[in-house]
Order: C-alpha cells, then structure tokens, then sequence
C-alpha cells in the first residue's frame, strides 16, 4: 500500500464559523473540535483515497488563551493568539482548545482515534523532539517535565534538559519580541533555532527552548559519535531519550500509528535508531515521517534524507522536488529538468513526501505564489508531483478544494499560508464541511470538481505501476517534438510539457504520464516513446492502446510500436491538465 497522508489541522477544519477578524480570539473567530471530525468526515476522506490521518496541532502548546484550570500563557512567548502548535507545553495532554468538555479532552481524542480506526485510517499526530515552549510544565505528568535537576551555570552538560546561555549573570534578563520573559531572567536558554542569544529576533522561534539529547550541537556530527547505540543499558541514556520514549509509548498506547517527527535533522540520528526501533517493538507497523532538510543545522554528516531513511524512517520530507516544481512558475525552471529528481536508485524514489502544500508553504492557489497562476495548473502540478516517484504523499487540508490565503490572518501576515498561530478558518473547505454535514451542498462547480479529481487521483495511486513500479522519464526523447524542445519562441516547450512512464514488472503494468503545467497555453503535441523505453517496459512489437484513467472525456488511443518512435502518440492538453493513460 502506497501512503496517502491527509494533514488535517483540527484548529481549522471543523471550525464552522464563518468571518475571520485579524487576531481574533476563540470565540470571536471559532476553533473547530475532536468531536466535530465525525464519521461522516473519516467516511468520505477514506472513500478520497486516505490511508494515514495526521492530527496537526494536537499536543497542549502555549496559548493565550485561558480554560479552567489552565491559565494563560505569557504574552511574550506565545506567537499569535492560539499559539504555534510546535510550541509544546505538555507532551502528554492535548489541546484544550480542541475539546468540547475540557475535562475530558483526551477521552475525546480517545475517541477521535477510535474512529479513524474504524474506517481503516491510520492516525498520526506530531512528535516534536527539538524544542519545546519555555513554559513547559506537565500537569499530566510532572514527574516527566524537564529541567528541574540541570546545572544552570554550564552551556552544556550531558544530563542538562536544555543548553543555558553564557555568560550565567543572576541580573541578566532575556528580552523577546513581546517583552521580558520574567522565568528565564538570569539562567536563559537557547532557542529552538539553536541561537544563543540574550535577545532573540522576531524571525528566531524566540518562544521555544531546544533540547538536549546528550551532545553539543555546536560539534556537529562529531559530538553525535560518543552517543549511546542501539543496545545500550538504560543507565547509559541521556534523560532525554528516555522522556521521548515515553512520550511515544504514552500515545501509542491510545491508538496513535504514526508520527510526523518535526525537524527531524536536528536531532542525532543515534537516538532516531533507538527510539525508532522502540516504537516497533511495541507497534511494529508504527509509521514514522520526518521533515528533514540539507541546511546548516543539521545532525548528519552528508546527504540528510538517506541518513534518516537509514535510521528507520518510512518518508522523509522531499523538499527539492517541491522547490523544482514551483521555480518552473515562479523562477523560469524547465519541466525538462524534472527527471533528475526520480532516479529509482535514489532514496527518495520509494522514501520522499511528496507534497503541493503544507502548513509551512503557501497555498498554491495564493498569488503570487506559484506565479500567480497555481488554481489553473493545481491538477497537472498533483499529478507531475504524486505520479513520478513510489514514497508517500501529502495532501494539506483545504488543498483539494483550491483552499486560498489572502490578507493578514495574524502572527503570519499575508504570507499565502493558512495561519498556524490563529483562530481562523478555512472558508473553501467550509463550503464542502457544510457546518459539520460533510456533504459538500456549498461547493462551486470548480470546487466540486477539483475535489473530485484529487480523490480521482489519491485512489489511483494504489496502481501497482505508481505504487511499486520504475520511472522512464520521456522529455530527453522529445527535445526535437513541437511542444517540448527549448528552440526559441516554442513556448510551451520543455518549459512546461513532461512525460514519463512507470512500470511495474511483476504485474506486467505501464502507464503514460503527461503533464502541461503552463497556466496559460494549451498544448497539441505528440509524446515519442523510443526503443529503449519500449524495452523497459517490456513491450513487444505490435500494436498499442492507451486507455485514459484520468478523464473520461479523453478518448483512447491506438498506434502501432513503429509509429510511437516516428510520429509518436497524439496529446492535446489545456493549462494545467494532465493524462494517466494505461499502456495495453
């Protein structure tokens, strides 16, 4: 089975009330619930072709908001008004703002679990390792809190919680953005960002404190080699990685499946192996999807998604692919170029997430992202992104309907994202939750059709040649094709036309994947399949038809196996469509 992740943010999507005031609070802007994710949802997100459900923006994190018994955070720490989801204050409780009873709010997710269960998804929460929110404190389990037992005056001591800032001065005070953080004057700490800093920028995540999980960071990957193995007694592990352990133990134990491991490469990767193999031990189909990126703070000598596939991930965060996709509309890339990115030896073949969208990206349909154009090429971008590799991929609520950013939402601004930070709402997908019905009534025609087609497309990526089988990219065989080679004037050339095949042996299954991404030009061309590709796919000479899995409207093709490398096949696409034709 092929992966299909479906992040759905709780904050947001059973949030029904409609209107969205600028940093607004609960009551004036809502805040969707467990409860109001119902079997009608879990029904028709599993009938869209979901497998793994993630619960963002689960864990109890700093907020300014105050319920009964939980206080509000200080201003100064919390970004927004709800507050970042990544900024943890307590790794065994959850949201209080998701919970129709407060009291009861983990029996509600209890149940939440339960349900998904039910309709054959697997469901996911974040696991967030790297920081937590400077005003931890457990009321679940305080016994499990951090810091009580560290020396303060020491940058780094191996059994420390946190890294403490030099020089230690009792008088000290640490200035965020917001103001003075009364708790930290005199005995500071590093942000999460790893900035040691007395007076961290509004661009730092001045809210959180970085853990330590027995190494100096400022070492690199040298410090990482001293760590603890795989089989190492218990006296020997940093306090640390026993809490994660326990922080996963403690969710697995509730129904939890998976995990989406935030920043996963800034923590050493031998305590990924172990804590990793733990959670299978208890769970072995436990599911793990880290974000991982190749940037200066990363833990990991080389290449960061292979070291962390190697410690025991199952999907790591494939950020080139994203980025090479979206400079083809906003920085004049070429689709032409896209084929280096879906080698089958390469990790991220069978290993990378595959995304359009996620809560750090902009929407695609929010100019001027994606050149300002990513409503009109969101179908052909999904399917040259999710068709083209074999990992998981990731659908952003919201995404499916043409979800858009526009105007200042809060902490964020206009940056094209749904706030994390904020009450708000997400008025497309409302038209499809129809006040908890989840039946679609208020969705347009373009809505309704776009949602149609992602389901479409989600479910055909259980195929045995999109889930299992090789890439062919097709672009080098066509430079010299109309429509696709980079002469001057051609447009819509290599620029914005891409076509590749996958292959599964074993079933003896082909399919023809071609994309037009220009937002603007339509496109009559024909796609050459050379002799070598013919071989790979193990075709005999003869005559073919490819059958449309895509649209219904596109009519089935025949051609002889001399025609595909002389005339080649016939495709016409408008902006932003796409063809899965069935090689027969």
């Amino acid at each position: 089975m092929r992966q299909v992740i479906y992040q759905l943010f709780v904050r947001h999507f059973s949030n029904f009330k409609e209107g969205n005031t600028p940093w607004g609070t609960r009551e004036e802007n809502g805040c969707g619930t467990f409860n109001a994710v119902t079997d009608a949802a879990l029904e028709q997100l599993a009938r869209m072709g979901v497998t793994h459900l993630w619960f963002t923006g689960v864990l109890r994190h700093a907020t300014q908001t105050p319920h009964e018994g939980l206080p509000a955070d200080p201003a100064c720490i919390v970004k927004g008004k709800a507050g970042s989801p990544y900024a943890v204050t307590d790794y065994f409780d959850v949201d209080p703002d998701l919970a129709e009873n407060v009291e009861r709010r983990r029996e509600e997710f209890a149940a939440l679990l339960q349900r998904c269960r039910r309709w054959g998804m697997v469901p996911m929460i974040d696991f967030i390792p790297n920081h937590v929110s400077r005003h931890y404190h457990s009321t679940v389990r305080p016994e499990s809190s951090f810091g009580a037992q560290d020396d303060k005056r020491r940058f780094y001591a191996r059994d420390n919680a946190f890294y403490y800032l030099e020089p230690h001065q009792s008088g000290t005070p640490l200035q965020l953005p917001g103001g003075e953080y009364a708790p930290e004057r005199g005995q500071g700490r590093v942000t999460g960002n790893n900035v040691a800093s007395w007076s961290p920028s509004e661009y730092d995540w001045y809210e959180t404190a970085k853990l330590n999980y027995g190494m100096d960071y400022r070492h690199g990957t040298h410090a990482a080699e001293a760590l603890p193995g795989l089989l190492a007694p218990e006296y020997a592990l940093p306090r640390t990685w026993q809490l994660m352990n326990e922080v996963i133990a403690y969710w697995q134990g509730m129904g939890v499946g998976g995990f989406r491991c935030d920043m996963a490469h800034m923590v050493p990767l031998p305590f990924w192996r172990w804590v990793i193999a733990h959670a299978r031990l208890r769970d072995r189909s436990a599911f793990f999807v880290a974000e991982g990126y190749d940037d200066h703070l990363k833990l990991v000598e080389g290449p960061v998604h292979a070291a962390l596939l190697s410690a025991g991930f199952d999907g790591v965060y494939d950020g080139a692919s994203y980025e090479s996709l979206r400079r083809i509309f906003e920085g004049g890339a070429w689709a032409n170029d896209l084929d280096c990115l879906h080698q089958e030896a390469a990790p991220l073949f069978r290993g990378g997430v595959r995304y359009i969208e996620n809560h750090d990206e902009p929407r695609i349909t929010s100019a001027p992202y994606w050149g300002g154009e990513g409503s009109r090429v969101a179908r052909a971008a999904m399917v040259a992104q999710y068709c083209s590799t074999a990992g998981p991929v990731l659908v952003y609520n919201g995404q499916e309907v043409g979800e858009e950013s526009t105007g200042p939402g809060g902490y964020g601004g206009d940056n094209g994202r749904t706030s994390i930070f904020d009450y708000t709402h997400l008025p497309h997908l409302q038209h499809w939750t129809n006040g908890g019905a989840y039946d679609g009534a208020l969705l347009s025609r373009e809505e309704r059709e776009l949602r149609a087609y992602t389901g479409h497309l989600l479910t055909l990526l259980q195929h045995p040649a999109l889930s299992k089988g090789g890439f062919y990219g097709l672009n080098w065989a066509n430079r010299d094709t109309p429509g696709y080679g980079r002469r001057a004037g051609d447009a819509v050339s290599g620029h914005y036309l891409y076509a590749f095949l996958r292959h599964y042996r074993k079933a003896k299954s082909t399919l023809l994947v071609v994309c037009n991404l220009s937002p603007a030009e339509a496109v009559s061309s024909h796609v050459h399949i050379p002799a070598h590709a013919r071989e790979w796919a193990g075709k005999r000479p003869g005559n073919y038809c490819f059958v449309p899995l895509l649209d219904a409207t596109t009519p089935m093709l025949e051609v002889s196996d001399s025609a595909l490398e002389t005339t080649g096949l016939p495709v016409t696409l408008q902006p932003g469509q796409a063809h899965i034709f069935e090689w027969c």
